[in-house]
């Protein structure tokens, strides 16, 4: 079973590492997420989860803003060929979430480490970063630096460049 919210919470507490969570009605888009601007500070997340042509899986994590090049991404990542989308059932695997809950806490779930992470360079410019906690009726705020942390605890060695346009 994947892990719930409040196993996270527990988890990153369990870490030393202090968030903030804001519940809010269900988030399913960038522009959903956009009306919580003013109430929540930080660098907010857009996260794409994708897959090569031999099934090796990434979670691309991104400024919200950011555009990026899905016809060239997989010379950055490692990929070996080029990337699509990974299918809901995947998602569910290896993550624990569902599609429109996309989040880098889902590497909480990836125990067999099958999922590359990547972190796009300008979003950890950000002293905070704000994700769905495993839901996407909620945001949760984080330090950059204990994210990272957070991301190195579940046993995953993030990657962190500029994959941006």
């Amino acid at each position: 079973m994947p892990k719930t919210p409040d196993e996270l919470f527990a988890f990153l507490d369990s870490l030393g590492i202090t968030v903030t969570t804001k519940t809010h009605a269900p988030l399913f888009t960038v522009a959903d997420s956009q009306s919580l601007r003013g109430e929540i500070a930080g660098g907010h997340t857009k996260n794409l989860f994708l897959k090569d042509k031999k099934d090796n899986f990434f979670l691309v994590t991104v400024d919200e803003e950011a555009e990026v090049d899905l016809k060239q991404i997989h010379h950055l990542i490692g990929a070996s060929s080029r990337v699509s989308f990974g299918k809901p059932e995947a998602l569910m695997e290896m993550l624990g979430v569902v599609p429109g809950s996309v989040t880098v806490f889902g590497l909480i779930n990836d125990t067999d480490k099958r999922v590359k992470l990547v972190i796009d360079a300008p979003l950890m410019e950000n002293e905070i970063v704000n994700a769905h906690p495993l839901s996407n009726e909620a945001t949760t705020s984080i330090a950059s630096g204990d994210l990272l942390t957070f991301v190195k605890a579940t046993g995953h060695e993030p990657l962190v460049l500029k994959v941006s346009a």
